[in-house]
């Protein structure tokens, strides 16, 4: 039984994406919390910058990056999550074993472009996990 697995480039460009996000968060937050309240109002005149709207934007930008690492990151665990199975006769997924005679529906319209197949309503993208190419090709027998 061939298991799919989280695609390891998919996974370390997404965590890195998340990372990012979070670490810009904390330069934000640093920014609108300790950085920037120490400054005099000359340095603010200096940089063109208004100091409750510098401030301001500061932590707005901190909450809008914590949001995208959290969305980044939330995405990548649901991903990661998936439990599918398959070999010669069928395919398991969520403990339910599914011969490939009982599939009702293969959607391939997102196949050619982007490596995505819906079956009986469960979405796999051959971007996110390993071992979708050779699934679809169980498929079409």
């Amino acid at each position: 039984m061939t298991v799919l697995k989280l695609n390891r480039e998919f996974f370390l460009r997404h965590l890195g994406v998340a990372v990012l996000f979070f670490c810009m968060g904390c330069w934000f937050g640093y920014d609108g919390y300790v950085a920037y309240p120490e400054h005099d109002e000359a340095w603010f005149e200096a940089q063109h910058l208004r100091r409750d709207n510098a401030i301001r934007r500061q932590k707005e930008f901190m909450v809008l990056a914590f949001l995208a690492s959290a969305l980044v990151g939330g995405h990548l665990w649901a991903v990661s999550r998936l439990r599918f199975a398959f070999d010669d006769d069928g395919f398991v997924f969520r403990g339910k074993r599914t011969a490939y005679g009982d599939v009702k529906t293969v959607d391939r319209s997102k196949w050619e472009k982007k490596g995505i197949v819906k079956v009986d309503g469960i979405t796999l993208d051959a971007w996110h996990h390993t071992g979708v190419k050779e699934f679809e090709e169980k498929l079409k027998r």
